[in-house]
């Protein structure tokens, strides 16, 4: 393999959010971290029946995590990978916090995307049974973008060891595109996931395909060989670390991260409800 050419081809741009300067009430449809989502107004709020850490099964109302206003981000989408204008929202359920590696973790982290413009938008409250320690803080945000080359990890995952974990680095690095060394503090749409506990490309495709991932499966062949060759079509859209704001933390386990995956098929016809989300920690 030409790794220097292998690059070349699958280099991705990202477009990472970074808090912004100023007042934390952000415009009616722009982007941001938190507060009080700009919904249409037939949005019905995402809810998710799950386990939380004391036992107790419930469905519980998602929690709002980011607005991107898609016509403001659209000269850094260099690869053309989003649509042009129109919303996308991202939530999550930070009271059971499901990791995304049981296939009954399903509906837990969801994704929406909404094609008209502010004029169709109102500023929505939560849901009254959502606590108040699952309400992110609104935060106004900017946004940079990244040339990235996968992980190590994930490389190895799709194309074997043949290229040593060394050789691999000191050509990604010569690229600019050295991997990150505190993933949770990285927030950004598309480009590659930040792994923190190795690839999740064909635990997407396991779970998705309702396949438990939590311990080892034995599956024929043919099968592992169907579902490898399955994962190299998902992709990240969104990865969120930790959030701080005047006080107040979230973080995804010990100094984790999320991960909205989707695969290029649904990402190219607009299907962002058919996502899959990870979380890893340390």
């Amino acid at each position: 393999m030409n790794l220097p050419e292998w690059f070349h081809k699958k280099r991705r741009n990202s477009i990472e959010l970074l808090p912004a300067d100023g007042p934390g009430k952000v415009e009616l449809g722009s982007s941001k971290v938190g507060g009080k989502p700009h919904l249409p107004k037939e949005f019905e709020w995402y809810r998710y029946e799950g386990t939380n850490y004391d036992g107790v099964t419930a469905r519980r109302p998602l929690s709002f995590l980011a607005q991107i206003n898609l016509a403001e981000i659209a000269d850094l989408d260099i690869d053309g990978v989003l649509p042009s204008r129109g919303m996308l929202y991202f939530f999550y359920e930070l009271e059971t916090m499901a990791w995304g590696f049981d296939p009954k973790d399903r509906g837990c982290a969801r994704v929406l995307y909404y094609e008209g413009g502010p004029a169709g938008l109102i500023e929505t409250e939560p849901p009254g049974d959502l606590k108040a320690d699952y309400l992110v803080p609104e935060i106004p945000i900017s946004f940079k973008n990244r040339d990235e080359v996968p992980d190590y990890e994930e490389f190895r995952e799709q194309f074997g060891e043949g290229i040593d974990w060394d050789t691999y680095e000191e050509e990604r690095t010569l690229r600019g595109c050295k991997a990150s060394e505190e993933p949770e503090k990285v927030t950004k749409l598309l480009g590659y996931a930040n792994l923190i506990q190795g690839s999740m490309l064909l635990e997407c495709e396991m779970a998705d395909s309702g396949i438990y991932c939590g311990h080892p499966q034995e599956l024929p062949p043919e099968e592992w060989d169907r579902l490898r060759e399955n994962s190299r079509d998902w992709r990240l859209l969104f990865q969120m670390g930790t959030v701080e704001r005047d006080g107040f933390e979230l973080m995804f386990g010990d100094c984790g991260c999320i991960y909205f995956y989707i695969r290029g098929e649904d990402l190219a016809q607009r299907r962002f409800d058919r996502i899959w989300m990870v979380l890893q920690c340390g």
